[in-house]
């Protein structure tokens, strides 16, 4: 809520938890991709007993606001219920799976009911569709970048994900996008040739010189990419990989795979 909203209900100085305690009920409208169910498991297993003392209502969104024009979102009515013990046990369950060294404990959230919060399951798959594939060494959000360069989208901003519908990966977004590209561009062995401009940050940003060189980078796939693609290589054979996937770090002596059938190290 913006400061001066905040100041109108008196609550400007106050905490979530101390704010929340000024208002009869507080509905939580949470998106459905990935990011927003993460903060939402997270906030109810902060809340925990609170949650049902502050008379938190969960509203059932299942679109996505950012593609949905304000006057007919305006229009749409969600079902609401209040925040029960059960919501309470599977969001502390997931926070605390998430939150593991492995990614066991996540993987086992597909054996439970998690229906009591709708979007939560296409959430666990598709977190754990972003661990490295068995046979590429890459996650869905990078394989994805290789399928659109292989496809002809040449230019950097086009393999991004705010391209929805072309890019099918909901998981990661704009500034991360530009760090996975960098990623499979800028490591020993790239999979990916012709980024012009680098790092990826506000900085970059605010150069208008070096946004232009970056933008008029043009793609193309190296012959790790193509073979990536092709099913005969693996990236991680070729690079180092150093990175996080909610608790658990991965990398090349321990890298946890993602199997739709199989979790392996």
């Amino acid at each position: 809520m913006p400061p001066r909203r905040r100041q109108k209900f008196g609550i400007k100085d106050l905490g979530l938890i101390e704010a929340s305690e000024h208002f009869e009920t507080v509905e939580l409208w949470m998106e459905t991709e990935p990011n927003a169910q993460l903060v939402l498991i997270w906030l109810l297993d902060y809340l925990g007993p609170r949650a049902k003392t502050l008379r938190i209502i969960l509203q059932h969104v299942d679109v996505s606001f950012g593609e949905t024009e304000p006057a007919r979102l305006a229009e749409w009515k969600f079902p609401g219920v209040a925040i029960n013990d059960h919501h309470l046990e599977i969001a502390s369950l997931a926070w605390q799976a998430y939150r593991a060294p492995t990614p066991h404990a996540w993987f086992n959230l597909l054996g439970r009911d998690l229906s009591i919060l709708p979007q939560l399951r296409r959430c666990v798959l598709e977190m754990l569709e972003e661990l490295p594939a068995r046979a590429t060494g890459l996650g869905a959000s990078e394989l994805r970048i290789l399928e659109l360069i292989a496809a002809d989208y040449e230019r950097p901003f086009e393999v991004f994900p705010h391209y929805r519908q072309r890019f099918q990966r909901r998981v990661f977004g704009y500034w991360e996008a530009g760090v996975l590209l960098e990623g499979l561009a800028l490591a020993p062995v790239p999979a990916v040739s012709g980024l012009a401009e680098w790092p990826f940050t506000l900085e970059m940003h605010n150069s208008s010189d070096r946004l232009k060189r970056y933008k008029e980078s043009r793609l193309s796939l190296t012959a790790l990419g193509k073979a990536i693609l092709a099913g005969t290589e693996d990236f991680s054979r070729h690079n180092p990989i150093d990175r996080w996937w909610g608790g658990t770090r991965l990398t090349n002596d321990r890298l946890w795979r993602w199997d739709p059938v199989l979790l392996v190290p």
